[in-house]
């Protein structure tokens, strides 16, 4: 212990390297449940690409797992700690090195949080679409090692589709280059798509080069009741089939509602069984959403309620990014991310009442309803041991049930900790084993991130 803080704090600033448990306790895990967290050795908070490369340095010469991590806002346990690691917290590389609105780019740091650079960006009339909900916390390297989505996915589209470029620092401290500021480049194997979503166990990312797009028109947004799944299912199809692209297409179930509105008194429906939440943001926003009242209402909604203006859009879709931490009041949850193709959305949903009906649990969804990708949050007694199995059991067949329905058991979370079995079941025993060669390249010593993904 002693000869690896030394070496660490030889070259990396005074208090940069943290060794008191109860401080290291506080990074030993992301916000996810039922995943195993390790004790750390040290966490240590480099503020240059150099310092990071002298952590993995150090780390190479004496063997020590590295785990990154970023705000830790993560559900997959993949930021989560193993014992006698170090933990490598990026969030002091946290600057906007450049926005170039000519080429639509900005360079960033790691530790840069989402909604920052957002806001940054709008400054110029720019646009950085991926939004997670917890954009106000979480860091663009964080987005970047999870291959985070967001709200706005049905349009925008998910982080990989943003990231141009990427500085990495592997394990053995080298610093890898990838990618391109240009908007076209085919040179070589795509390193830069690889590394997105590999959840640092591949590389430390430490710059990014991320592409822009002007700014959209404000967002103008409806509500619409419907009294099933499969109605709220017809309609998302719907509004697919006709060729409308809309900002935004969310679908929240009776559980997700009545929680938000006992946050946050926002005055949702509770009669509906499914409320779908459709924003349009470009020059025809109004009649686009004019069609999808026609749609919804053909599909069988019970009311159409399009906003009045951009406050009552506003409103709409803050109650959408309330629904985790209203769910989350409720009791311990775990959260899902599994997403199947739009047309058997219905299918998952109903799919996962019936888990929920069978394991005697509450189970509230809220689903990213334009991509498919459904986050189905289970709800328990934590002090229950018996009710604790028997939300696991109802995790791991809600997994099931996307697989079987042609989807993926992690749309945008992340496989880390959490799914890393069920990893194993969706890419069979070849795929997973050309990943766990392609690791062996990047980190032949096995010290990034072990124990994640493959």
């Amino acid at each position: 212990m002693s000869d690896l803080t030394d070496r660490l704090a030889q070259g990396l600033p005074a208090g940069a390297v943290v060794v008191d448990p109860d401080v290291t306790a506080a990074y030993s895990h992301d916000m996810a449940g039922f995943c195993a967290a390790g004790v750390p050795a040290a966490v240590v908070f480099p503020e240059t690409v150099e310092q990071v490369q002298h952590v993995l340095r150090t780390a190479t010469a004496l063997r020590v797992p590295v785990v990154p991590q970023g705000a830790r806002t993560g559900l997959s346990g993949a930021a989560n700690a193993v014992d006698d690691c170090i933990v490598l917290s990026l969030v002091k590389l946290n600057r906007i090195l450049e926005i170039d609105p000519v080429n639509r780019v900005a360079v960033v740091e790691p530790g840069v949080v989402n909604a920052e650079l957002s806001r940054a960006v709008e400054e110029f009339g720019l646009h950085y679409p991926p939004d997670p909900s917890s954009w106000e916390s979480c860091t663009i390297g964080g987005n970047i090692g999870t291959g985070a989505g967001g709200l706005c996915c049905v349009k925008y589209g998910v982080t990989s589709e943003y990231v141009l470029g990427l500085d990495v620092v592997l394990a053995d401290g080298r610093l890898l280059s990838t990618g391109r500021r240009t908007a076209k480049g085919v040179a070589g194997y795509d390193l830069t798509r690889l590394l997105v979503g590999s959840e640092g166990t591949l590389g430390v990312v430490v710059r990014a080069v991320l592409s822009l797009r002007p700014a959209p028109a404000p967002q103008l947004a409806l509500a619409a009741e419907f009294p099933s799944a499969a109605t709220a299912g017809a309609a998302v199809c719907a509004v697919m089939e006709h060729g409308l692209t809309p900002s935004l297409m969310e679908l929240m179930d009776a559980v997700s509602v009545r929680a938000v509105n006992e946050l946050g008194q926002m005055g949702l429906p509770e009669s509906t069984r499914a409320l779908l939440l459709v924003a349009f943001d470009g020059p025809d926003r109004a009649a686009e959403s004019a069609r999808v009242v026609e749609l919804c209402r053909a599909a069988g909604a019970t009311e159409v309620v399009p906003a009045e203006d951009q406050a009552e859009s506003d409103l709409l879709l803050a109650a959408r990014r309330l629904a985790l931490p209203a769910l989350d009041r409720l009791g311990t949850t775990m959260i899902d991310d599994v997403a199947v193709p739009r047309s058997r959305l219905a299918e998952m949903l109903d799919g996962v009442a019936v888990i929920a009906d069978r394991h005697g649990l509450t189970i509230g969804v809220v689903s990213h309803a334009g991509d498919g990708n459904t986050h189905p949050i289970v709800i328990f007694d934590a002090a229950d041991p018996e009710q604790a199995l028997r939300a696991q059991r109802s995790f791991d067949e809600i997994m099931a049930l996307g697989l079987e329905l042609g989807g993926t058991i992690t749309g945008e979370h992340g496989v880390g900790l959490l799914k890393r079995d069920w990893l194993a079941r969706e890419l069979g025993p070849v795929g997973l084993e050309l990943q766990r060669q392609v690791k062996a390249v990047f980190d032949p010593l096995g010290i990034l991130n072990p124990g994640k993904m493959v």
